[in-house]
């Protein structure tokens, strides 16, 4: 079972290669992740951008770029759309943001005639959270995508986060739907939204998890918090699963595990045929190789 970032090596060493195809692969920090994954054996890259650059980081870092395949590519959004055509080629398992602007990444992907979303799927956002203070990794979303998702949008980022854990060896994730409090209340739309999810996982139309809601952030993560506030909640102290009420409270949340709390994030897009790496280019090298492994356990 994954309980830190770091145990993602350990998941995916020794399963069957899947190949990383990436959108504009000359850029230095993720050339440096895809170069880290490639040496140890967790992938093969094919990297779709201007070769005479990709050889010049490659030089750089000291790197043989023999070790990936180059397909030349100078133009920023066809690079996008390549790298979705291997995938549909099956010359690829999965997808990454290079040095290409998310705009024309994202519509590669979510292209109707070439694209990698299925009719009737919500494309969404999953980030691997692992905080020091906490005991186990997070599962969070969503944080990049989806600006205010319908109580629709939450129950499919919930079954992605769902599908996520099961596949990082948690049987049984606890999930919980965040909120201001545990109170339900019409003046906070969240409350409801939260409190209808619940209801639904009581009913079994949501499967694989425990899942409560509307629950506060203390009592998610702190057993103690519980206690002292007096709620008696199975997800108290020990949630796998965060769900936000929209993109502002997830982004500013990881943004601030990350730069005030120390954590490392792995991140990617679900719901799309195949597993989409969305970085932001002031992502650690680190970041986009656990972002790359996690991808690489769900393809």
């Amino acid at each position: 079972m994954v309980k830190r970032l770091k145990d993602l090596e350990e998941l995916v060493k020794g399963r069957e290669k899947k190949v990383l195809a990436v959108a504009r692969g000359q850029d230095p920090n993720t050339f440096e992740a895809v170069a880290k994954a490639v040496r140890n054996g967790f992938v093969d890259a094919i990297l779709v951008g201007e070769r005479e650059k990709i050889e010049a980081i490659a030089k750089k870092f000291g790197v043989d770029h023999s070790m990936f395949q180059i397909v030349e590519e100078k133009d920023e959004a066809q690079c996008g759309r390549t790298a979705v055509q291997l995938v549909h080629e099956g010359k690829a398992h999965m997808v990454m943001k290079g040095l290409i602007s998310t705009i024309y990444y994202m519509k590669a992907i979510l292209d109707k005639q070439n694209g990698l979303l299925p009719p009737g799927k919500v494309l969404s956002h999953v980030t691997l959270v692992d905080a020091p203070r906490y005991h186990k990794i997070l599962i969070v979303s969503d944080v990049a995508v989806i600006p205010t998702p319908t109580l629709d949008q939450k129950v499919a980022m919930l079954k992605y986060c769902i599908e996520v854990a099961h596949k990082l060896g948690i049987q049984e994730p606890k999930a919980a739907i965040i909120a201001a409090n545990e109170k339900v209340s019409e003046k906070i739309p969240g409350t409801v939204d939260a409190a209808l999810i619940s209801t639904m996982a009581k009913r079994h139309q949501i499967k694989g998890a425990i899942v409560d809601g509307p629950i506060a952030l203390d009592i998610a993560l702190s057993k103690e918090s519980a206690e002292i506030k007096g709620i008696d909640s199975p997800i108290a102290g020990d949630a796998d699963i965060l769900i936000f009420h929209d993109i502002e409270t997830g982004n500013v949340f990881f943004k601030t595990v990350t730069y005030l709390g120390g954590g490392s994030i792995a991140a990617m897009v679900a719901g799309a045929s195949a597993p989409a790496i969305l970085t932001s280019r002031s992502d650690s090298e680190d970041s986009k190789f656990y972002s790359i492994l996690m991808a690489a356990a769900m393809a």
